[in-house]
This record gives structure tokens, sequence and C-alpha cells, in this order.
């Protein structure tokens, strides 16, 4: 389901990493109530209903650490999630829902703007697309943003059980292939499903030998 390989040795490193006692530290819905920043951070965004919380949840391994909802556009703020050793997830508001007033459109991107400004802990944004559906035109103006802000972002295919093993390696290849003009995206894209638990240990391995490298 990836692309990317990993050794038994990582796959143990990313265990171990999401093994730790995880909390809730705060939810911000406007820069000034952004949380200091402290330790590394990963975030995770994509569009409304894409499983940006069960994904969060199936690396934890925790039921309810983040709240899921079958309502598309519920998580309205920046979400923060802490760990032992100091490591934060993040789950950010989703965006492209086409039911949302434009306002609170326009307001989530300003959020997601601010909070990539000066955030000199964000190691990576994971960027979650629908496997059954691939990279859309609202994931691509986030790519663009992601871009233009010079934040390294890696594209994630979720709920991957739900396509055929033949559709889901096509579809890896095309993101992979639709990530050519991006400057700031890893090049290779993983998929995964937080209902069967496709994908997870080779997500965590990934996290935890980017947390690696960039502490060298």
């Amino acid at each position: 389901m990836s692309a990317l390989t990993f050794t038994t040795s990582e796959i143990g490193a990313g265990r171990r990493l999401f093994a730790s006692k995880w909390q809730f530290v705060s939810a911000a819905g406007s820069a000034a109530s952004l949380p200091t920043m402290n330790g590394d951070e990963i975030a995770f965004v994509g569009r409304s209903n894409v499983g940006k919380s069960s994904l969060i949840n199936a690396l934890t391994n925790r039921n309810s650490l983040a709240r899921t909802s079958r309502t598309p556009g519920r998580t309205q703020e920046l979400v923060f999630f802490t760990a032992d050793d100091g490591i934060t997830l993040v789950d950010m508001p989703g965006y492209g829902y086409a039911a949302a007033p434009k306002a609170k459109v326009a307001a989530w991107m300003a959020l997601i703007r601010a909070y990539l400004r000066g955030r000199a802990n964000l190691k990576r944004i994971y960027v979650l697309v629908d496997a059954r559906r691939g990279l859309m035109v609202a994931d691509n103006e986030v790519l663009e943003i992601l871009d233009a802000a010079a934040v390294s972002y890696q594209v994630v295919l979720t709920k991957a059980d739900e396509v055929k093993p033949a559709e889901l390696a096509a579809r890896l290849d095309a993101t992979a292939a639709g990530l050519d003009q991006h400057p700031a995206a890893f090049p290779e894209t993983l998929g995964t499903s937080a209902h069967s638990g496709a994908g997870i240990p080779e997500l965590r391995a990934a996290i935890a030998r980017l947390l690696t490298e960039r502490r060298i």
C-alpha cells in the first residue's frame, strides 16, 4: 500500500513513537489563540469528512482522542494533541465542503494561513486525500498554499480499504505524478485505512523517520 519501504526496526520505532500517552492540549479558532510552540509538530489537513480524526485515532491507538463526525465541516478549529515526549499532532479544519457558507470557508483558510506563518516547529503536514476520488480542485488549492508557505507536506490516501488493490495502486501512482509541479511536496504517497489498519504502521514509521532525520 505504500511506495515507501521500511525496515522492521523502523516499523518498531513508529510503533513506539505512537505508544506514548496522548492527550488533548487546546483548540485554536484564531491566530491569537494558537498555543506556544513546543517540541516537534505534525499536522493533518484534508477535505471535510476525509477521515482526519479517524486517522489520528488509529495512529495513537485511541478510539476517541480526536472527535469524529459524519457531518462535514464539523472541525472548525486547529486541535492540538501532545504526547509524553513532547511531539504534537494537529487536526486542522476541513476544507472543500460545498454547503459551507463562504464566510466560514474564508475564516477556515485564514486560520490555516495564520498557522503556517512562522510555525518553526512544524515538521510536516500530511494532506489527506480520499482514495476513492484522488486529488480534487480544493486539494490542489491547498497544495498551492503550502507550496507558497514553503511548508513540507506529504499526501496520504485515506479509506484505502474501500477501493480494490489495483485501483489503489493506480491512484497512488496518479497522485504522486500530480505532485510533480508542487515544490514543497514529498514525492512519495501512502495509502491508509483507519478502519482496517492498513498502512497505519507505515505512516507511523514514516513520521518516526522524518523526525529522526530532522533532528540530525
